[in-house]
């Protein structure tokens, strides 16, 4: 009986570190459950990104939120704010408003457009939640919370309230 080679396509994928390991696991994990994310939003035509401007304006609404903020409170730092906004003020679902006192600073509120595609979309947003990972129980998504908090803090921005409680 012939021994089995030991083909690259036949072995395991090894990890240059324990860290590595980590690292791709989330990255996949991240590229999985993203994958639902993206497919419901493009029914909307949304990015996730887009999607997260909306909501925190819906959060302060009606009040606005300058644009300055909004970017420090997105959960991706984008690099061209400016152009989601537009697209989104093209839309309707945005309104831009320069301040009186000082006209370099923008304050973004959702529209009435917005806040209904963001009721549109609500009981599609928490059924995607659960799809993504509602499997797991209260325990282990607390658990899973800790640790991605533990992970990223020696990355994140002091002015970035992500790792507060309650966030």
């Amino acid at each position: 009986m012939a021994t089995p080679t030991n083909s690259p396509t036949s072995q395991k994928v090894g990890f240059d570190s324990p860290e590595q390991e980590v690292f791709l696991q989330l990255w996949r994990t991240y590229d999985c459950l993203k994958t639902l994310e993206e497919q419901l939003f493009a029914q909307h035509d949304l990015s996730p990104q887009q999607y997260n401007a909306l909501r925190l304006l819906q959060q302060v609404a009606p009040a606005g939120m300058q644009t300055m903020e909004l970017g420090r409170q997105l959960i991706s730092r984008a690099p061209d704010t400016t152009r989601m906004l537009d697209r989104l003020q093209k839309r309707g679902l945005i309104a831009r408003n320069r301040r009186a006192e000082n006209r370099r600073v923008v304050e973004i509120a959702l529209t009435e457009a917005g806040h209904a595609l963001l009721a549109e979309l609500s009981g599609s947003v928490l059924q995607m939640h659960h799809q993504q990972l509602g499997h797991l129980d209260a325990s282990q998504r607390g658990d899973l919370i800790d640790l991605l908090k533990r992970a990223r803090r020696p990355h994140e921005d002091s002015s970035c309230d992500w790792l507060e409680d309650g966030t």
